[in-house]
């Protein structure tokens, strides 16, 4: 029997998609080259953000995501270790200081929830904090995850649901009626399907390719550092510097660094975050750990004493206009798209997933898709 839909990726944005479609009654088949979570959703923080974000439509996005994770996967939650511990955002000048009210105003206006923070209130958030910071921000509906428990769980709700997950499965084309794509090619052989979501996260833009369409996906490497267990409480929030919301937005190629602090449910502390494009290049960067190691010590000066114990990097799948790509593509009828989350893929996950499974369905969709449209990088590609 045909599928209604082939996933393409079995991250966390594959997976949710996975999990909507299924749930709204379509036969879903996942195929996966490598293993569940194999790529960008294994080497995450397991951020679900709204701090970070202007306003716009992936602020848009976050929010009704929250959504999502809050009330449509509630009963599920503790599955993948959802904890809403809040984020903080802290300024060491001022000036930066002023840049946070700033944008809290338009957040505000967009719905989030944001606490001005003076500079004495820090440490009644995060005591060891550094005593010199100048001020800050605190977002009570930023959370974390854990994200190959969010993939893992999320593919085997969609089982449950009746669909199946094909792991080192690499597709190698697509079967086509015409201009329409009608499912995918693979070395085990042909797998017919109504729609095909390309869900590859960095590798989306290969994906797109084999299809003959462009969608500008690019990896940016980053680093996280992993401590020694800590006593609980010693960070209790997601801790971040006020310019790692620039260095967010930035499309600037070159090695950029700013402090993310935090701690897991297991007491380990992570710290991020660095961005830089190089390709696929998985080579060990001392500069760029060192850079993080050092800053978040500036945050935190009791991390002086703690011992790091690993470091991991990932690639965040990276658009040029610094949001996802989502819904049908008109240049080959059949093909949907869920990818380009960059940073943000994690917790724009389940909002992405549950639009696509609205759109298939041909409902209504919560939010508006045309910012996220495949083919508006299509004047780029005239120009050239």
């Amino acid at each position: 029997m045909n599928a209604d839909l082939v996933v393409v990726g079995a991250g966390v944005v594959g997976a949710a998609s996975a999990y909507f479609a299924a749930l709204a009654g379509l036969r879903v088949v996942v195929v996966e080259r490598g293993a569940i979570a194999g790529g960008t959703s294994s080497a995450g923080e397991g951020n679900v953000l709204v701090s970070d974000k202007e306003a716009g439509p992936e602020l848009d996005l976050a929010l009704y995501s929250q959504r999502v994770w809050r009330d449509d996967l509630a009963e599920h939650g503790h599955l993948w270790e959802f904890e809403s511990k809040g984020g903080l955002v802290v300024a060491a000048s001022e000036a930066s200081v002023a840049a946070l009210r700033g944008l809290a105003v338009h957040q505000r206006r967009a719905g989030v929830e944001v606490h001005d923070v003076g500079r004495t209130g820090l440490r009644d958030y995060e005591p060891h904090l550094d005593g010199q910071l100048a001020g800050g921000a605190f977002y009570p509906q930023d959370a974390q995850v854990q994200p190959m428990l969010v993939a893992a769980h999320l593919l085997r709700l969609a089982r449950e649901r009746g669909a199946q997950v094909r792991t080192r499965t690499e597709v190698t084309g697509f079967l086509r009626d015409g201009a329409r794509v009608t499912g995918v090619r693979t070395p085990g052989g042909d797998l017919p399907a109504g729609a095909v979501l390309n869900a590859a996260g960095t590798w989306a833009g290969d994906v797109a390719g084999l299809a003959g369409v462009r969608v500008p996906v690019l990896p940016r490497r980053g680093f996280i550092l992993v401590t020694q267990p800590m006593p609980p409480g010693t960070i209790r929030h997601k801790v971040y510097a006020a310019e790692y919301v620039g260095d967010v937005a930035s499309s600037d190629a070159a090695l950029q660094t700013s402090p993310v602090v935090e701690a897991t449910a297991g007491g380990t502390i992570l710290i991020g975050a660095s961005r830089e494009r190089v390709g696929f290049d998985r080579t060990m960067s001392v500069p760029a750990v060192a850079t993080l190691a050092a800053k978040a010590i500036a945050l935190f000066p009791m991390l002086r004493d703690v011992r790091a114990m690993r470091t991991y990097l990932g690639f965040r799948p990276y658009c040029p206009d610094h949001l996802p790509v989502i819904g049908p593509d008109p240049r080959a009828p059949g093909l949907w798209h869920a990818c380009g989350h960059e940073g943000a893929g994690i917790g724009l996950s389940v909002g992405t997933g549950k639009l696509i499974g609205q759109a298939l369905t041909g409902a209504a969709t919560d939010l508006d898709l045309t910012p996220f449209a495949p083919d508006r990088f299509a004047h780029e590609e005239a120009v050239a």
